[in-house]
């Protein structure tokens, strides 16, 4: 049996961007203000204040990335309280938590929850019929994971 859970109109979602990949997160926010006015907006420390200052709405404000806010991403992802993420992430510099950004990546695909991670795809993603209404997302049933026998 699938495990679906139900995505309303007004979705949860995070937005994260590297140092590097503010203002290209920033112009896209601010290019999108209508449409992310609608949803629960949720991001890292410095990437939140900004956000708020772009598109004067409340954003829910966690940690620097680096102090922890992808891992209270992550935490929130994995306890379903987030319905999608936009990650504007710098591929050409090593960043000093990269485990924690592949984490944060890793458990979007584990949950099935839609990521996008540069301009195009964003771009994608936003103007998806899906965004706009109800949308029933499967959740993967690890079920046979967890109850795998673990030999000691």
């Amino acid at each position: 049996m699938k495990n679906i859970k139900k995505l309303g109109p007004r979705k949860r979602i995070a937005l994260v961007a590297h140092d590097n990949k503010k203002a290209d997160l920033m112009a896209w926010v601010e290019h999108n203000k209508v449409v992310l006015s609608k949803h629960e907006l949720i991001a890292t420390g410095t990437t939140g204040k900004i956000i708020e200052e772009k598109i004067d709405r409340p954003v829910k404000k966690l940690m620097s990335g680096p102090m922890g806010g992808d891992q209270q991403i992550g935490a929130m992802i994995a306890a379903g309280e987030i319905d999608m993420m936009f990650f504007f992430w710098d591929p050409m510099e090593a960043q000093p938590h990269d485990s924690d950004v592949k984490a944060l990546l890793r458990l979007c695909v584990l949950w099935n929850i839609p990521m996008a991670c540069d301009r195009a795809t964003a771009d994608f993603v936003i103007t998806s019929p899906f965004m706009h209404g109800d949308y029933d997302a499967t959740i993967p049933d690890y079920s046979d994971y967890l109850n795998r026998k673990i030999v000691k």
